[in-house]
């Protein structure tokens, strides 16, 4: 062992990779398939790039788990606008403001955003299984915080 137990690395590898996987998928649709986010769906994506951030200093840092224990509390963050956002699709309650955001192509800005769709936070553009891309993100964040928390929290672990 180098110091770090295998709990640690686990945590430390879920902070990373969960992030990087869901802003991917963020990306793969808002690119490859034309699901341009609207104004809560970047709020998630905020959280998400910290984490990544602060899970990329765990690996040089001195206080590992505190690095790590951050970049949950993101996950976590993003998750939970992300269920707050499903709430507002799902029509469970309101959202904050007039939520929407054009949806701005390549070329000239001002055509992109005089032709640009109006992207509105409380309509679903894609789901699978009838579960939103916010609520799966809601599902996938809170429980990969609440793992990262619990490999944290473990007795028994090699101090760093």
């Amino acid at each position: 062992m180098t110091g770090t137990s295998a709990r640690l690395r686990l945590a430390r590898l879920l902070a990373l990779g969960v992030p990087a996987f869901l802003l991917a998928g963020a990306y793969l649709g808002q690119y490859g398939f034309g699901l341009y986010p609207c104004e809560m769906c970047w709020w998630q994506r905020y959280p998400h790039f910290a984490a990544i951030g602060l899970a990329v200093v765990a690996l040089c840092a001195v206080q590992v788990r505190l690095c790590v224990a951050l970049a949950a509390l993101a996950i976590l963050a993003s998750g939970l606008i992300g269920g707050f956002h499903a709430g507002v699709e799902y029509g469970w309650w309101e959202g904050l403001t007039a939520c929407a955001t054009p949806a701005l192509g390549d070329g000239d800005p001002l055509a992109a955003i005089m032709d640009a769709p109006l992207v509105r936070c409380d309509e679903v553009p894609w789901s699978l299984f009838g579960i939103s891309l916010a609520g799966w993100n809601f599902l996938l964040s809170t429980t990969a915080a609440a793992a990262i928390g619990w490999l944290l929290l473990r007795k028994g672990d090699a101090q760093i």
